[in-house]
Formats: structure tokens, sequence, C-alpha cells
């Protein structure tokens, strides 16, 4: 449900300004004690849409961070490939827009991850259910960004007779 959803998330950003929380397991815990059921893989989702970083506390700790302005929310190169090598499954190019297919109602999660990453030369996204629409500037190649969105997916196999 989705306003669940948006409530949990509510509660979940108060949290990590509220405590210094270290890990996925003490949010489900801290969440629980609010009434809140959410499972780690929930946790997990919830973080990553929120654009949640790690950050370095005093004394060396980590603890989870909302960045206070969007343009924080920049998530570095191995997420995205993590992202991408888990949840795309074509990505393919025409004119100066990459087209990349996931699996049903994963699309957001890969949208997300590409808009926080701030890759150079991309103007846009839209996401729906199976299918990010990426548009490049015209001073971008887009073939070459879709190699490397491909190369990052791990979707660069080589056939027979292809080498």
């Amino acid at each position: 449900m989705a306003r669940a959803k948006n409530q949990r998330q509510h509660r979940i950003v108060r949290m990590l300004e509220q405590h210094a929380v270290a890990s996925q397991g003490q949010l489900v815990e801290l969440l629980e004690a609010e009434g809140v059921m959410a499972t780690q893989a929930t946790v997990s989702r919830d973080l990553e849409e929120l654009g949640a970083v790690k950050v370095r506390m005093p004394g060396g700790h980590t603890a989870y961070a909302i960045p206070e302005l969007p343009k924080d929310q920049i998530s570095p190169e191995d997420h995205l490939q993590r992202v991408l090598g888990e949840w795309a499954v074509e990505v393919s190019c025409s004119a100066n827009i990459i087209v990349i297919r996931t699996p049903p109602g994963s699309a957001h999660v890969v949208g997300s991850a590409l808009d926080r990453t701030g890759l150079e030369g991309v103007i846009g996204t839209v996401a729906g259910d199976d299918t990010i629409i990426v548009v490049v500037g015209q001073s971008t190649n887009p073939q070459s960004l879709e190699l490397y969105l491909k190369n990052l997916a791990g979707l660069n196999e080589t056939r027979d007779g292809d080498e």
C-alpha cells in the first residue's frame, strides 16, 4: 500500500535525523518500537529510494543520513553498476534516446539510480513499469553511453563469431 510506504519512509527520515542509525537491522528495530513492521529488505529499498548514504560520524563510526539537497543525492558508479546488473535486462539506443528494459515493476529503481548518479550528458529519465527512457543531450554520443550502460549492467556478452 503506497500510503503505508510513504508513512514508513517519512518515519525513517525522522529516525535518521534523531538517531545515529548504523545498520538496517537497527532501523528495523526502531521502526518496530514505533509499531511499524518492516523487513530488512523493505528498509533497504526504502533507504535506496530516499537516497540515504552512509556518513562518517565523530569517533569514526558510520551512520545513515539523507542529503538535504537533491543535488547532493548522488550515488556512486558502483551503486549504479549494482542496480543495472541486478535489474537491467536490455539496453538499446535510437537517436538521442536510450531505452533500458527491466522486469515488471522495477524500472523506478533503475531510473532513480540513474538520476542520482548524475551521468554527464543525460538530460533526464522517465521510468514506467518495466522501461526507462534516458534522454541524451546533443553533445553526448548516445552509442557510447549505451555501451557504457551495457558494460555496467554486464550485458555486453559476445556471441560465437562476434569476437
